[in-house]
């Protein structure tokens, strides 16, 4: 691949820089035993923490100036961990620098800088991967190990959600619309079969308190949504709430299939459960221990999928500790990355799907907005 020479002033691999060390500091380590990569920079505003994050992990390029991070021609890659907001503009800048982009979920938060990004990656030929995890996670790869087996038989149906409570987070979190941050349930339904979402339809359900409402015009405390594939006869169910409701953390992925369906357990840490067509309807369902999927990954890198970096001290970030560890996906999602920028293909998902993905739950609370309108997705 171009630019990716392994010499020695560039170390082993891949060249990467994180930029955010909140969230970003789970990929540190990760980066520095891939066989493939060489944790090369980071980048956070604040130089206090930069620097004790430096100092932990032994990386000695920093910097707290994001401009500054993109004219360094050794970097061959960022991985974006900054908040939602920045996303896009980071992402465009990076490519339109020469560095290819894993950036944190979602994409963007319009259609249009989904569209930008997209475009960015043909202009340039960089890649793009959003890093979504649980297209990553064990009961992911689980399901998607059954599907390739052909233990599910015909696939009839998929159905996903993800329902948190979001109070407390930063400020940019509070009365988000829900469907805004959908790819953790969006991901998993279209990724099995690697589907294009063609158009959706969205219910808004009950209301969030006043305060929070105003904020983003949002009114709803749940979004629900039908996907409708495109040529395909599937569609998906999938829904979201942030506030106001009564839930443990959950993302769920759910798929019904001819001969076998997979069902997410409702409590966290209990089994899931496998149902079994034309056995006796006592037998049909049976609970299941959803395997690790650390073999899938280079020998240095395996033990990252039972642990983290927040699972040593009680700096817990929210999203891993609600989150459960994101299912073993961070390992995967680093692998994916620079497997694909050593390889020289596309990342799953690549950026065509990252934005197909991101911009159903756009449109969703669009459409959600106007009563449940069906609305078109654009073709990227």
């Amino acid at each position: 691949m171009n630019n990716l020479e392994n010499t020695p002033s560039r170390g082993k691999g891949v060249n990467i820089a994180i930029v955010g060390l909140g969230f970003g500091a789970e990929f540190i380590p990760i980066y520095q035993r891939h066989p493939n990569a060489n944790m090369y920079a980071i980048c956070q505003r604040n130089v206090e923490k930069l620097n004790a994050i430096g100092d932990t992990f032994g990386v000695d390029v920093r910097y707290s100036d994001y401009d500054e991070l993109l004219k360094d021609p050794n970097i061959d890659a960022v991985h974006i961990n900054s908040p939602i907001p920045n996303h896009a503009e980071q992402t465009l800048k990076a490519l339109y620098a020469g560095k290819h982009v894993a950036c944190t979920v979602p994409m963007a938060t319009s259609v249009e800088d989904c569209k930008a990004i997209v475009n960015a990656c043909r202009e340039t030929g960089k890649k793009y991967m959003m890093m979504e995890t649980v297209v990553y996670a064990r009961e992911f790869l689980f399901v998607k190990e059954l599907y390739e087996k052909g233990e599910l038989g015909k696939v009839q149906f998929l159905k996903a959600s993800h329902q948190q409570d979001m109070e407390g987070w930063p400020d940019y979190w509070p009365g988000l619309p829900p469907m805004h941050y959908a790819t953790h349930c969006v991901g998993p339904v279209a990724g099995l079969l690697r589907l294009e979402a063609e158009y959706v339809s969205c219910f808004g359900s009950g209301t969030i308190s006043e305060d929070l409402i105003k904020i983003h015009n949002s009114p709803f405390a749940v979004e629900s949504a039908h996907i409708k594939f495109k040529n395909s006869d599937l569609s998906a169910y999938v829904y979201r709430s942030l506030f106001d409701v009564a839930r443990q953390y959950r993302e769920s992925f759910e798929v019904y299939g001819s001969k076998k369906s997979f069902e997410w357990a409702l409590i966290e840490n209990e089994p899931n459960v496998i149902h079994t067509a034309k056995k006796p309807e006592p037998e049909i369902p049976e609970k299941v221990e959803t395997p690790d999927y650390a073999h899938l990954l280079p020998q240095e890198i395996q033990s990252f999928t039972g642990k983290g970096v927040y699972d040593h001290d009680d700096n817990t970030h929210l999203s891993f500790a609600q989150g459960g560890g994101h299912g073993g996906s961070h390992p995967h999602l680093a692998h994916e990355f620079i497997s694909a920028l050593i390889e020289d293909r596309d990342p799953f998902p690549n950026a065509v799907q990252s934005a197909n993905w991101t911009s159903v739950g756009i449109l969703a609370h669009e459409s959600a907005m106007k009563g449940g309108e069906i609305i078109y997705l654009p073709e990227f």
